[in-house]
């Protein structure tokens, strides 16, 4: 039972005692530094005093005030302190060395009592002071730490109140540029980021939606005018089945482009080093075909370009860009592919002839399923997410991305990855990676085509 009581003592406790808010420990803060430095004036003024008034002693004895002041003892050969005892009228009375020495005594003695109970009574007086002032000052410290901590409730109220529904809302706190000003200004462009994250979230999954829900429709209608037809041949039916599995197809892609830039905005888990030039030159030796079917010509100036990173979305990257600048082309029109080195950048640049893009669309491009040109729903030019695979393949890997319209048509797009480390074992390990790169490509398609964990890197706009 004990135990029990000391729990419910502990519990009135805390129920009785105030919550230990940040303005509780600020206003304690103040008072104890106050207290403290009040405590250190008094005991440094005490001292001073005491040390000035111990070479002369002044007491009242009756109606005679005195003095007795100890002097030098060349000016004095018997050591014995001069005494003036000055009466009413001024003049000092003339005493016998006897007498002298016994009112010396007298005096020596009624001087120091004064003096101690006068030192007593400054250090009550100013320890009542003290009490005083350092009570002000708790009372004082409560009301500033109260005033300045009003924006900070500002915020607390705000971010409690503020829901992904209203998140339009913003602080907008008035007052000098100071910290909890600045706290105020980055709790708003906070909102504002997600308030424009939201909306593209939303945005995303609206259109996702659609893009998913139009081949089902698709399917669907096919489906049912096979079999409302009683008397369909088998051809019909093969090509009703053939216009499913193009379909099917379609919604592969979507779905395998939607685990890619998924997996591209969750960042990267780990870098291995490879070069720009090998994974340019295994993408163009697979989409060489699609670029002779089109009548596009494929251009490529590849030079050395090592970076770090993950080789299969760095592919997936080129993929979609060159498939991207074959897709969104003139007949017979071009295609030029190079890898090189920047400063500290390894950069790799697609640049295409084309139909001419508006400068005010080129930031659209990388929103998912934005076509330029398009209502959103012909799905001939791909599925619209290829070049926002490439944003988020570029922002995991670190890298710069710059788009410019060409004055004659078309676009030319670079990303600059950044360059891995120059110490002794990155260096060997890099090279190990640039003669075995080819071979371990090779064997890691393999593994892709066995597993299927990730989409191929064909897969593209």
């Amino acid at each position: 039972m004990p135990r029990l009581g000391e729990r419910l003592t502990i519990r009135w406790l805390r129920r009785r005692l105030p919550a230990r808010t940040i303005r509780l420990r600020l206003t304690l803060l103040y008072g104890g530094l106050f207290l403290a430095s009040g405590a250190a004036l008094l005991a440094i003024t005490y001292v001073l005093v005491r040390h000035a008034t111990e070479g002369v002693l002044v007491g009242t004895r009756g109606n005679t005030t005195f003095a007795i002041s100890p002097t030098k003892s060349h000016r004095a050969p018997t050591g014995r302190p001069k005494v003036h005892s000055v009466g009413k009228g001024g003049s000092p009375t003339k005493l016998t060395p006897q007498q002298a020495a016994a009112q010396l005594r007298r005096d020596r003695a009624l001087a120091q009592s004064q003096h101690d109970a006068e030192m007593n009574q400054l250090l009550e007086q100013s320890g009542v002071a003290l009490a005083i002032m350092a009570a002000l000052s708790i009372l004082l410290g409560w009301l500033v730490a109260g005033r300045v901590l009003r924006p900070l409730r500002t915020i607390t109220d705000a971010a409690r109140e503020i829901s992904a529904s209203d998140l339009h809302r913003r602080l907008a706190l008035a007052g000098p540029d100071d910290e909890l000003t600045r706290l105020g200004n980055t709790f708003d462009g906070l909102l504002e980021r997600l308030e424009a994250s939201f909306a593209a979230q939303r945005q995303f999954v609206a259109n996702a939606s659609h893009e998913l829900r139009t081949p089902l429709t698709f399917e669907r209608t096919l489906l049912e005018v096979a079999l409302a037809d009683p008397n369909a041949s088998a051809q019909a039916l093969r090509r009703a089945c053939e216009r499913l599995l193009a379909n099917s197809e379609h919604q592969e892609g979507l779905i395998e482009a939607l685990l890619t830039l998924s997996r591209s905005q969750r960042g990267l888990d780990q870098r291995e080093p490879f070069d720009l030039a090998a994974v340019s030159e295994n993408v163009l030796a697979k989409i060489q075909p699609q670029a002779e079917r089109r009548g596009i010509e494929l251009h490529a100036r590849l030079q050395p370009a090592e970076t770090s990173g993950d080789a299969r979305l760095a592919e997936r990257l080129i993929a979609n860009l060159v498939d991207n600048a074959i897709r969104h082309n003139h007949t017979r029109g071009r295609v030029d592919v190079q890898t090189t080195t920047k400063a500290d950048r390894s950069v790799v640049s697609v640049a295409n002839s084309g139909p001419i893009v508006p400068a005010d669309e080129v930031e659209l491009l990388f929103q998912p399923f934005h076509r330029v040109g398009t209502n959103g729903t012909d799905h001939r030019d791909g599925i619209g997410l290829g070049l926002s695979i490439v944003k988020a393949v570029a922002a995991a890997h670190d890298a710069t991305l710059t788009v410019q319209p060409r004055p004659d048509g078309g676009l030319q797009i670079e990303v600059g990855f950044p360059q891995p480390g120059t110490t002794s074992g990155n260096t060997a390990h890099t090279s190990r990676a640039r003669t075995t790169f080819g071979r371990a490509i090779g064997r890691r398609r393999r593994k892709d085509r066995g597993s299927q964990e990730l989409p191929s890197v064909t897969a593209t706009d």
